[in-house]
């Protein structure tokens, strides 16, 4: 082994970063250890900060430090619009993107049963839940990627819908010019207000 141990584990823990492979963790270890060690410091009291602090919105699921995210915890946000995205960096793209001022769900990844990503594990119960209490709601707005799971996603909440006769929302998702494949984390801005703004209806009850 050409490093110590301590050394090439912690290698090895860069390695659990997406696209960091062992040469790129390699580097980053590094450079801490030669040119940055207070860096480093601060990096690990960060690092352990939000792992004790940060927790699930228990209303829309999105990170938080209290019981209630900020868009949640706002009473200025229109409760009759609920968008539902995969990830806690979607709901980042649309508030930076767009004008868009209701609330969100956020399902924390997208179906892969390959995976063992089932609907359990995405919070579909508590979305039928905020579905069947919001007697406000008018639109809900279904924003998963343009991939194969984010397709299959959005048809299984839509068929969810469908499974409550006492929903009177319409459904609505992006319209058409998302890229095959996209994710909004990685879209550009004009792109993804436009496909707000434009959304298209595909169901209504």
């Amino acid at each position: 082994m050409l490093y110590p141990k301590s050394l090439s584990d912690l290698i090895d823990a860069f390695c659990i970063l997406p696209s960091v492979g062992t040469k790129s963790a390699q580097r980053m270890v590094l450079y801490l250890l030669e040119f940055n060690r207070d860096g480093a410091k601060n990096l690990a009291n960060k690092i352990q900060q939000v792992l004790e602090n940060i927790k699930h919105c228990k209303i829309c699921r999105n990170y938080c430090e209290d019981e209630l995210c900020k868009i949640c915890d706002n009473p200025s946000r229109d409760v009759d619009k609920l968008c539902v995205v995969e990830t806690p960096a979607d709901v980042m793209a649309i508030e930076e993107c767009t004008q868009y001022k209701g609330k969100y769900f956020v399902l924390m990844g997208r179906l892969s049963p390959i995976d063992g990503i089932g609907p359990q594990q995405l919070g579909m119960d508590d979305l039928q839940k905020i579905l069947n209490n919001n007697n406000d709601l008018s639109e809900l707005i279904i924003a998963t990627n343009a991939t194969i799971e984010g397709e299959a996603t959005s048809l299984y909440i839509q068929n969810m819908c469908h499974s409550n006769n006492n929903n009177k929302f319409k459904i609505t998702q992006l319209a058409q010019g998302m890229p095959i494949g996209g994710e909004l984390e990685y879209i550009n801005a004009n792109t993804i207000n436009q496909a707000f703004v434009d959304r298209v209806v595909i169901d209504k009850e």
